[in-house]
């Protein structure tokens, strides 16, 4: 069965636009416009994830996220107008799951919930040395900061996933570049490419394998 969202946003014109390209990305929509309609459907349908505005006409999304923090984690990603790394790490602490910045691209957008969906929210993902917390958009290599960029934290935690599984490059597109506007095999490559060279500045260049032919897998022998 598709992942079910709950979108938060007040405004009709872009709650409208988002559930169509949600819906036609092959998720199940459900909308809320104020913080209490949201908090009393997240109860009733319990939601795989949420993605909310931070505006909203009643309230604001740190509500959304506060009151549903005392009872179970939702992945939550968070939709603002402010690019504030202050606001950021106040909303990660609260328990948001991610945060995005507007303007943003649909594929980002996407890319984002995907990681949420495809790992244990809360969870880590090791693999050696190798650390990724996808729910608070976190990645780390012998406890230092790797400094991701949305798509190869995406790619990265795909990976991580089943380390030791060879992912072909058309797997990889489907599931990362899920807005289909990456055709290319050659844009798998370019961004395994950047996560080998952010691995070899911390002395571990060799911890995604490549399988002539066939793809690519995080090492398990270390």
């Amino acid at each position: 069965m598709p992942a079910h969202l709950l979108l938060i946003e007040d405004d009709p014109d872009i709650l409208t636009l988002l559930c169509s390209e949600l819906e036609e990305a092959g998720y199940r929509v459900s909308s809320a416009g104020t913080v209490m309609d949201a908090l009393q459907q997240a109860h009733e349908t319990r939601p795989d994830l949420i993605v909310t505005d931070l505006g909203l006409p009643d309230g604001n999304g740190r509500d959304i996220v506060t009151r549903l923090r005392r009872d179970r984690r939702i992945p939550i990603l968070v939709l603002t107008a402010r690019d504030d790394l202050l606001e950021k790490v106040e909303l990660l602490g609260l328990g948001a799951s991610d945060y995005l910045v507007k303007p943003y691209q649909l594929g980002e957008l996407l890319a984002r919930i995907a990681v949420q969906l495809r790992a244990p929210v809360g969870n880590l993902l090791e693999s050696g040395p190798l650390t990724v917390c996808p729910s608070h958009y976190l990645a780390s290599l012998n406890g230092e900061d790797l400094q991701l960029t949305a798509r190869e934290l995406a790619l990265l935690t795909v990976l991580m996933q089943h380390p030791g599984r060879v992912y072909s490059p058309a797997e990889l597109i489907r599931i990362v570049w899920s807005d289909q506007l990456a055709s290319d095999s050659n844009v798998v490559a370019v961004h395994i490419s950047r996560l080998r060279e952010k691995f070899r500045r911390h002395g571990q260049a060799g911890l995604v394998r490549s399988v002539r032919g066939f793809g690519y897998a995080i090492r398990v022998d270390r």
